[in-house]
């Protein structure tokens, strides 16, 4: 069964459309036009164009592409912000919010037409952004699944916390979890694919592969190709294998 991944984008739109280039130069050369292409979440924040990247994957599913698309922490961050700009998400360390520096909020913002928002007050800029951002837009991110399991993989954004069923997961772990995953060396049941933590090339584990390649960062963004349990990096020259470490 073969699927297809990529992992964060974090608005950048023209690494996503290079992505689907790549994949759909390997759909030409299987004959395959209906294998899925998941995308693991953190749409937005950081890039330039988290508004282009949301309109491209909704307008596309819209459309009847085979695409489908995981809840980040960052799009949840997002949602977060429009519904109370006071409020603090549960995953976030107590001294951050979505509009500081670190996490890129502005950028998502100038990508729906908003100035910066610099030192002016919460209210008039959180009251611009209801007035720019589409409720369709709002509606799609909302309703967006926290994982999506086909055959023998899992695909999620964060991971999940290790022997915890899948059933009894919170949607904050699968979004926001990091070391007692990444440091579990334990058999999950499915090969966890995943992103959220970046890093400077995907990495295969044996029970999890990272496909977080830094795009929010001005690094590559991720692609592959998963038949069964075994993984390729997606490349301008084609397929590459991606071992266990």
């Amino acid at each position: 069964m073969r699927t297809y991944a990529i992992g964060d984008i974090h608005g950048r739109l023209d690494l996503l459309q290079d992505a689907h280039a790549k994949i759909a130069a390997d759909r030409a050369l299987t004959g395959d036009a209906t294998a899925p292409v998941i995308h693991l979440g953190d749409l937005v924040d950081r890039g330039p164009d988290s508004a282009g990247v949301i309109r491209l994957l909704r307008e596309g599913i819209a459309e009847g592409a085979p695409w489908q698309v995981v809840k980040g922490n960052h799009d949840r961050m997002f949602l977060g912000w429009l519904a109370d700009p006071w409020a603090r998400d549960p995953g976030l360390r107590s001294d951050l919010g979505w509009l500081h520096p670190r996490l890129g909020g502005d950028a998502t913002l100038a990508s729906y037409g908003l100035r910066a928002p610099g030192d002016r007050p919460v209210a008039p800029v959180h009251a611009e952004a209801l007035a720019a951002v589409p409720q369709a837009d709002r509606d799609w991110l909302a309703a967006l699944p926290t994982h999506v399991l086909r055959g023998d993989l899992l695909f999620v954004h964060a991971g999940l916390r290790p022997g915890v069923p899948l059933a009894e997961q919170t949607e904050t772990d699968l979004l926001w979890i990091r070391h007692e995953f990444l440091d579990d060396p334990r058999d999950h049941g499915p090969l966890v694919v995943h992103g959220h933590t970046a890093l400077d090339h995907a990495q295969h584990h044996g029970n999890r592969v990272n496909l977080d390649g830094g795009a929010g960062y001005g690094r590559p963004l991720m692609c592959a190709v998963f038949e069964g349990r075994e993984c390729w990096l997606l490349t301008p020259e084609g397929r590459a294998p991606l071992q266990p470490r």
